[in-house]
């Protein structure tokens, strides 16, 4: 198994479980909460009583530097069942809390990386179904922790969307027909799923069934058609949507992006 070709340095970390026991199929995503350098990020992880890892850690400054070989299992998620399955990747910030923002340099980088490991172990697609099923993970889901923060979060479907692009544009990579369509009450609702379907006319007909949405491999509500974000962010200022928690509760429900609709209206007022 070879490591990424986009590596510039190594600073190998000792904590790790050895070699994983599962085959490489998921991508787990963090951001180091700081504005740090990649070589000072890799060596965040080298002393022993840190008992945390990272296969790659991508800098502030858009430097990849190998912690942890990719046939390891750092200790990354707080999860030996994700850890074993995926190559798990931290990224500097470019801005503090509590935002935590990340560069659009290190965030092309971090598309860079996740797209060669992608091509090199034959994951196809890439997928971000906001739960443990698709491709990118979140350490969120695995322990109470604000990681991978605000903005890099919501930048998910956004990664896995132009990943796609480009192993679509890699004759070796295999297609398939399509992405999966699942039948949800809200994306983030992963527990109210009542199928995942190839066909978009199948997936339509259960939600009919069951009053639910149709959403795409990268969480966007294709049916019934959904509003747009420019859409909601005015009924947002309107007082449609009430305020606060309940605000965020509503639109989470109806199955939008609290927190895409709450940046465009922040961007608006």
């Amino acid at each position: 198994m070879s490591n990424s070709p986009l590596v510039q340095a190594t600073i190998l970390s000792p904590n790790h479980s050895g070699r994983r026991n599962q085959k490489i199929t998921k991508i787990a995503i963090h951001h180091a909460a700081g504005v740090i350098n990649g070589r000072n990020l890799a060596g965040v992880f080298v002393p022993r009583s840190r008992r945390a890892s990272a296969n790659y850690n991508l800098g502030s400054d858009g430097v990849i530097v190998l912690g942890v070989d990719e046939s390891n299992r750092a200790w990354t998620t707080s999860s030996s069942w994700c850890d074993n399955r995926a190559v798990t990747i931290e990224v500097g910030n470019s801005t503090r809390g509590p935002q935590w923002l990340v560069s659009d340099y290190v965030l092309k980088r971090l598309i860079d990386l996740v797209t060669d490991i992608c091509r090199r172990n034959g994951i196809y697609p890439c997928t971000y179904t906001g739960g443990k099923d698709g491709v990118l993970q979140k350490h969120e889901w695995y322990k109470n922790t604000n990681c991978p923060g605000p903005y890099l979060g919501s930048k998910f479907p956004y990664i896995a969307n132009e990943v796609n692009k480009r192993l679509r544009g890699n004759n070796t990579v295999s297609k398939p027909t399509g992405g999966l369509y699942r039948v949800r009450k809200s994306w983030s609702d992963v527990k109210s799923q009542k199928g995942a379907f190839k066909n978009l006319e199948n997936a339509k007909r259960c939600a009919d069934r069951f009053r639910l949405k149709v959403f795409d491999a990268n969480g966007k509500i294709v049916y019934p058609v959904g509003k747009t974000i420019d859409q909601l962010a005015r009924e947002v200022i309107s007082g449609k949507w009430g305020n606060g928690e309940e605000r965020k509760r509503r639109l989470t429900q109806a199955g939008y992006d609290y927190r895409a609709v709450q940046r465009r209206v922040n961007q608006l007022v």
